[in-house]
């Protein structure tokens, strides 16, 4: 593994991937070697399989950093912009530092934590340890949380540090936690401040926008035990302050911890109401069913009210998990729990329905055994046949009934976009082919099937939508178009678009016409596009340049 220079340079460092960019398509053997060796995509290939791959810039930018010990370009770069802060006040480094441990969930902005720079930049400047208290509680330092307490019993319970953040918060929500080599030394430290006498209910208050770090928003506390088992979900630090009397009702952490079903657990066993926390609706969104069996088994209620607009388009938990194409087994729970199974939607679809138009045809068997069925009608058919991707029995019913899908209902017709968002890439495609209008909103956030493609990083999809007819300038509910979600996505890399492949999306918006893109003055970091400032991820940003002009075109 290489190793970076104490003052190593960014832009010497795109040089260095330009020249292996250059080298790899004149075919020189060393180049198209290191691809082999450093970039998984590249991996047990030829050299000519190599060549043919076509790599890119942002393929050259990922071998480099991989050389240098580096996950990706992005960690590369974060940890070379915040080591040049080492050169100024260390308050500096330590406030961007903090930054980097604890991300939007404590800072107030959205940027996601990167513990992996953070402890990269610990190895090059242990100094940070022994300057400031709070990066001892953020990086479970213990002697350096004990020399603070020696010095100031009081600092026990007392918000500080550039985060004010009380000690034991600091040490449960750093998300270094998800590293193995800091978990222990988190855990001790958790125990070393409750057995020192701290309130295992220590909380600060929101700082996510509007709020912010200056004025959090007390209304909305995150606690201690939102640290442990909502934020980097560690079961054992979970433990220790429920142990300790930490409250599990504290209006997040059950929500929050689906994600590990032990530390739900572990929140149920110790009194957590499941009423009134939404968790159950949120359960519906983890695939694994067993955080949803967990508290239906400790009082959640299978027939529960939704809370929010969004979740309101589906009255029941049931009619939710038929919607989000949930397993069998997700069925099952809520109806053995008591779900009513003949519920509709607001807009009068049943269960039975709905699961007859998504084309689940187990989940369908398992509703007619709670004597759930009905008489389906052409529309019921055509869309059923859609969304199992049968364009054959579609194309069959479309013949004897040339006016679908324009007859469809307007709740019907949600079941693309909805399809786009939770469903497959193939009955997309076959309603779109049938002639299903493109820019129809929906899924949870009100959005085109376009947007959805965008959002799950699905180029394939794009691509498709695009070749017939859909518009990057379709909007979605938060306001913006497809650049807008390709923006986010490509930044926050949502943890439901596994593999998301956002350069190819790029690529496809950028073959269908897109405007062209030129750099900010005013923001090297960000693009114009049609007179828009805009952020992406910068292998996004290096694709959206490749076919861009020196200056950015008007629209």
């Amino acid at each position: 593994m290489n190793k970076l220079p104490p003052r190593a340079s960014l832009d010497h460092l795109k040089k260095q991937a330009k020249t292996l960019l250059r080298l790899y398509r004149d075919g020189d053997p060393t180049a198209t070697a290191r691809f082999t060796q450093h970039l998984p995509a590249a991996a047990h290939r030829t050299h000519s399989e190599v060549i043919a791959l076509d790599l890119r810039l942002h393929d050259a930018q990922s071998c480099i950093a991989r050389e240098y010990g580096f996950a990706s370009w992005a960690d590369l770069a974060l940890y070379v912009e915040t080591s040049a802060f080492a050169q100024r006040e260390q308050a500096v480094l330590t406030r961007r530092w903090l930054g980097l441990v604890y991300g939007g969930d404590v800072t107030g902005s959205y940027d996601a934590a990167r513990p992996r720079v953070a402890a990269q930049l610990l190895q090059e400047h242990p100094a940070l340890l022994e300057a400031d208290a709070f990066v001892a509680c953020a990086a479970g330092h213990l002697d350096g949380i004990s020399r603070a307490l020696t010095a100031d019993p009081a600092w026990l319970d007392r918000a500080g540090g550039a985060l004010n953040l009380p000690p034991l918060v600091a040490v449960t929500h750093s998300q270094l936690g998800r590293l193995p080599a800091f978990t222990a030394h988190l855990r001790d430290c958790a125990q070393h401040l409750l057995q020192a006498g701290a309130n295992p209910n220590q909380r600060i208050g929101n700082r996510f926008p509007p709020a912010s770090l200056a004025q959090p928003d007390e209304r909305e506390p995150l606690s201690a035990l939102y640290g442990a088992a909502g934020v980097i979900r560690d079961p054992a630090l979970t433990e220790i302050l429920l142990k300790a009397g930490a409250d599990p009702n504290d209006g997040e952490s059950l929500y929050h911890s689906l994600e590990n079903p032990d530390c739900t657990r572990l929140l149920l066993q110790h009194g957590a109401r499941v009423a009134g926390s939404n968790a159950l609706w949120r359960a519906l969104d983890m695939p694994d069913p067993l955080a949803l069996e967990l508290l239906l088994a400790h009082g959640g209620d299978a027939n529960e009210a939704p809370m929010g607009e969004t979740l309101r388009v589906w009255g029941t938990p049931l009619l939710r998990a038929i919607a989000l194409r949930r397993s069998p087994r997700h069925v099952a729970a809520l109806l053995a729990a008591g779900a009513n199974p003949h519920a509709r939607t607001p807009a009068g679809v049943s269960a039975w329905r709905l699961a007859v138009q998504l084309g689940l045809t187990d989940i369908v068997e398992t509703l007619r055994t709670y004597g759930a069925q009905e008489t389906l009608t052409a529309e019921d058919e055509f869309v059923a046949a859609c969304a199992r991707a049968d364009a054959v029995e579609a194309r069959r019913i479309q013949a004897r009934h040339p006016e679908l899908p324009g007859s469809l209902s307007a709740d019907q017709l949600r079941r693309l976009p909805d399809t786009a968002a939770w469903g497959s890439r193939g009955a997309v495609e076959v309603m779109v082919e049938l002639g299903w209008p493109i820019a129809t909103r929906g899924g949870d956030w009100d959005a085109s099937a376009l947007n959805h493609a965008v959002f799950h990083g699905d180029a394939a999809l794009t691509a498709f939508l695009l070749a017939h007819g859909a518009s990057w300038r379709e909007t979605q509910g938060f306001g913006d178009d497809v650049l807008g979600t390709l923006s986010w996505a490509s930044l926050n890399e949502p943890e439901l678009a596994l593999g998301g492949d956002w350069v190819g999306c790029a690529r496809a918006l950028i073959a269908s016409g897109v405007l062209q893109a030129g750099r900010d003055s005013a923001n090297p970091e960000r693009l114009l596009i049609g007179g828009q400032s805009r952020r992406f991820s910068d292998a996004v940003t290096e694709a959206l340049l490749e076919a861009a002009p020196a200056t950015p075109a008007a629209e």
